[in-house]
């Protein structure tokens, strides 16, 4: 890529946090004008990637160059709740300046502070409306707004003020399926240079690249998601022939250094018989024994040589193969009878106003995945359900041990090891047993003996799965709320693995359809202001729509 091409360049780039740990040791990224999706494992650096280059965070060494000015919008996305919306939008200033002409101040300040943005109101709206925020007014405050409003209203200022490079971490989170249509439609209309860090398919099948960060370097893919999934699966391909060519090499060496050790074994018997029986002379002995050892010894370093050259070859090929592990999990006792009664809802009101009249039961294993547009009032629900919430009326009975992970991961004592969050949880499970059951959630060995405030997103996520679904007595309904929020591409299909394993009834909030279709869902829920009500996943748009 030549230079005037690159807009973003990282030299040698190097970083590590306080604690010592190394994210990126001489780092080297050039990135091109369009859209490029930034992939890869939870803890692998990408967010710190996006805070390097944006400046949030300085680099130990190494340099960062950008073309132009930089927009970001971060992950864990905080807006102070007492600004109003043209505060973040940026044009707050200009706006009381235009007001404040119209009311007949003059002043040489008031056509300064506009320049020449007279229109700033109407493109202001013009942007809000384009992502689906017409509703929103200017003088709204932040606190007024969900979280999925705030994000798309963070999404809103960087598009009016139109940045050179734009970096987006996981943009889609807290999204409903509507907003995320209209964050899917910004993303296509962009037109200058945008790098996504995103877990979301339909997302990354919008980019025009795939970076995908792995052990500190960056390897490069043309096209969408699925141009890179179906190169990857090429190259994993040739990867594992050449690990079978790699080990039948290792074991014909084996086999030929025997043999060699055999045959030297022979000679050397042979040598020591002739030299015993005295057949020759002591001279011309001596000298064929000492030919023979040097002959031995020549014969021994070269299939030595050979083996060791296969062997690096072997490693070298093993290496090439990605052995990213799956959550292996056994769950019997969640298992849930078909018929048996697990929850039952009757005329509830829950806190903030939304209605569920009548009633609604879950029986038996059943999957249900409960949609609603931002604001409906899931994760309302699902604390109601859970007990961390009290009805305002009406009755929320659970029949059976419940779980609950909610999207904020605060189920876990930061202060405490994995093994001892668990043990909190399972107090009649031996510590061993704890470690052992840990493994199969990818926590094995020293990583379960760290404290859970040093985890990363998608660890973290693991470790509340493993100390809900480890718990005494196991959950036989399990609670999700937003689960993917802080996972990979690879920790979404680990979640989905994991779940197939578990038994029990389980209730799902998300408004990641792939995710959900990949659960064997057995009903479809909406809740919106009707309460909620049964759907036909068929209707929903595959971008999302107005009425999901």
């Amino acid at each position: 890529m030549s230079a005037s091409a690159t807009h973003i360049l990282c030299s040698s780039l190097t970083f590590a946090w306080p604690d010592g740990g190394e994210v990126f040791s001489g780092l080297q990224l050039a990135v091109g004008h369009g859209r490029t999706g930034l992939i890869g494992l939870n803890g692998c650096g990408k967010s710190t990637l996006l805070r390097l280059i944006a400046g949030d965070l300085t680099p130990a060494a190494g340099h960062i160059r950008t073309a132009g000015d930089i927009g970001y919008l971060a992950q864990d996305l905080i807006l102070d709740t007492a600004l109003r919306v043209d505060d973040v939008l940026g044009v707050a200033t200009a706006r009381a300046a235009l007001h404040a002409i119209e009311a007949g101040d003059t002043g040489e300040e008031q056509f300064a502070a506009i320049g020449d943005d007279w229109d700033v109101e109407e493109r202001a709206r013009a942007v809000l409306d384009q992502l689906g925020m017409s509703g929103i007014g200017l003088d709204r405050t932040v606190g007024e707004l969900s979280g999925g409003e705030c994000v798309l209203l963070r999404l809103a200022a960087l598009l009016l003020a139109r940045p050179s490079v734009l970096l987006l971490d996981e943009p889609t989170n807290n999204l409903d399926l509507y907003a995320r249509r209209r964050l899917y439609d910004a993303v296509d209309a962009w037109t200058g240079v945008l790098v996504v860090v995103s877990h979301d398919r339909q997302l990354l099948e919008r980019v025009d690249r795939i970076a995908d960060l792995r052990d500190g370097s960056v390897t490069w893919y043309g096209g969408n998601l699925s141009a890179y999934e179906e190169a990857l699966a090429v190259e994993q391909e040739a990867a594992e022939r050449m690990v079978r060519v790699a080990e039948a090499d290792v074991r014909r060496q084996k086999r030929e250094l025997a043999d060699a050790h055999v045959k030297l074994a022979r000679r050397k018997r042979y040598g020591q018989k002739m030299w015993d029986t005295k057949r020759e002379p002591k001279v011309v002995m001596g000298q064929r024994k000492q030919t023979a050892q040097e002959s031995a010894g020549k014969h021994r370093v070269m299939h030595a040589e050979r083996l060791a050259d296969a062997e690096g070859r072997l490693d070298e090929a093993v290496e090439a193969v990605r052995d990213d592990e799956a959550i292996r999990i056994e769950l019997p006792h969640t298992r849930v009878h078909p018929g048996l009664g697990v929850l039952l809802l009757r005329d509830l009101e829950l806190a903030y106003g939304t209605r569920l009249r009548g009633e609604w039961d879950l029986r038996g294993p059943e999957r249900i995945a409960l949609l609603g547009r931002n604001g409906s009032g899931k994760t309302t629900l699902l604390r109601t359900i859970a007990g961390e919430l009290d009805p305002v009326s009406g009755e929320a009975t659970i029949q059976v041990p419940v779980g609950f992970l909610p999207q904020r991961l605060d189920v876990l004592d930061d202060a405490l090891s994995l093994v001892e969050n668990v043990a909190r949880v399972a107090p009649g499970t031996t510590v061993n047993g704890i470690r052992a059951r840990l493994a199969h959630f990818l926590f094995k060995g020293a990583r379960a003996d760290r404290p859970a405030g040093t985890l990363s997103g998608g660890e973290r996520f693991r470790a509340t799965l493993a100390a809900l679904l480890l718990a005494e007595p196991a959950p036989r309904l399990l609670m999700l709320d937003e689960p993917t929020n802080s996972l990979d591409l690879s920790g979404v299909s680990r979640l989905s693995s994991a779940l197939d394993a578990y038994e029990g009834a389980l209730i799902v909030a998300s408004h990641d359809m792939p995710f959900l279709k990949s659960l064997k869902i057995t009903r479809w829920l909406l809740l919106d202001a009707d309460g909620l009500r049964e759907i036909d996943p068929a209707q929903l748009p595959v971008s999302g729509g107005e009425n999901a």
